[in-house]
């Protein structure tokens, strides 16, 4: 069995493995200074809008939503100042919009409480809306060289696979000990690249299915490799059976314009715009239904379509009926009437931009 980590000298033969196979295996992301200019400086704004979108998603989903959202914002000062609308629509797609309010919010404090410049002590850093250790910890080893560990997935995974850890890493008291794993390796310099390293490891050749072992600057430390368990570490998430939400879409018409409304703040797509959505009232909408529930004279409903949408957590099932809509409606929150080619200007749910392309086929 290969010695443990704590019984080699981590801080010289781990880092220096692990920083020689980065040097020559790294990705080139749009964040990172390019491989033959390794050691330019590093613009800490964008250490944090990335970190920020790389919150469960993936890199190459992230890496065109990043160049788009950078070319629109390129200073921090640039995004504390935009409207929160523009920010959303930058974001528009991908997904976790709550990422995008919190980024938002955070520029802004930076912007009224720094002077523009992204703290670089991790425990300022938490202070922000919407960073977590993890977030902290990259931002401030990534852009400054900070010593502070970091542990998301990527490195859970490496880091019970090296130590043969079978216990669940979701656990709180696993999740502890593998930050203090993550603490005791963190070399002495170059905090951020062994960061950086860590990261694209369990990215690349330390994968959840297939882990490339033979490839691993680290085999000689694995002990799940040695014990041929390294695909059944870490313990994988039980399965559990994902709900069904159902909702009719109300696509309201009036002088060729549709009706759109934000929803609220918190819950699912918050501060995005939506056609009408709400629960099925019955296994139709009628105009006399919808008078009676929401106060609206229309037209008989027409369905057009269905959109299925599966999200982490839960399945959508949206039913779409267009109307056309008599007089005034009662508004509850912001409300537009637009025309098709007026939504570009605002931040739409990808249920929403498909329910958006049927109207445009009619």
């Amino acid at each position: 069995m290969p010695p443990t980590l704590a019984e080699v000298n981590p801080r010289f033969n781990v880092a220096r493995r692990l920083l020689g196979w980065y040097a020559r295996h790294r990705r080139d992301l749009p964040w990172r200074p390019p491989r033959d200019h390794s050691h330019a400086p590093i613009n800490p704004y964008t250490i944090l809008v990335s970190e920020f979108m790389l919150q469960q998603t993936q890199v190459a989903t992230v890496i065109p939503y990043f160049r788009r959202f950078m070319d629109r914002f390129p200073t921090l000062q640039a995004l504390a100042a935009a409207k929160e609308r523009q920010v959303l629509r930058l974001w528009q797609g991908l997904g976790y919009y709550r990422r995008a309010r919190n980024l938002h919010a955070a520029a802004k404090k930076i912007a009224a409480d720094f002077a523009g410049r992204v703290p670089h002590d991790p425990a300022i850093l938490q202070t922000m809306p919407g960073i977590g250790r993890y977030t902290a910890g990259a931002v401030a080893s990534l852009a400054y060289g900070a010593r502070a560990p970091i542990v998301d997935g990527n490195v859970a995974r490496v880091l019970c696979r090296l130590h043969l850890i079978r216990r669940d890493p979701r656990r709180p008291q696993t999740i502890r000990h593998l930050w203090q794993i993550a603490e005791q390796l963190l070399p002495r310099t170059r905090v951020g690249e062994f960061n950086s390293a860590l990261m694209e490891l369990g990215a690349t050749l330390c994968t959840p299915g297939d882990p490339q072992c033979p490839l691993c600057p680290l085999r000689r430390y694995c002990r799940a490799a040695a014990a041929g368990l390294q695909r059944s570490i870490p313990t994988p998430r039980p399965s559990r059976p994902t709900p069904l939400v159902r909702r009719w879409t109300l696509c309201l018409s009036r002088r060729g314009r549709w009706l759109i409304e934000q929803r609220p703040p918190q819950g699912r797509w918050p501060g995005m715009w939506q056609f009408l959505t709400i629960p099925p009232l019955g296994p139709r909408p009628t105009p006399s239904q919808l008078r009676s529930r929401l106060g609206l004279r229309i037209s008989p409903p027409r369905h057009i379509g269905q959109i299925r949408r599966a999200l982490t957590h839960r399945r959508y099932v949206f039913d779409i009926f267009t109307a056309d809509v008599d007089g005034t409606i009662p508004s509850v929150r912001p409300r537009r009437w637009l025309r098709l080619d007026q939504l570009h200007v605002y931040p739409l749910s990808r249920p929403q931009q498909q329910i958006a392309q049927l109207l445009a086929a009619l």
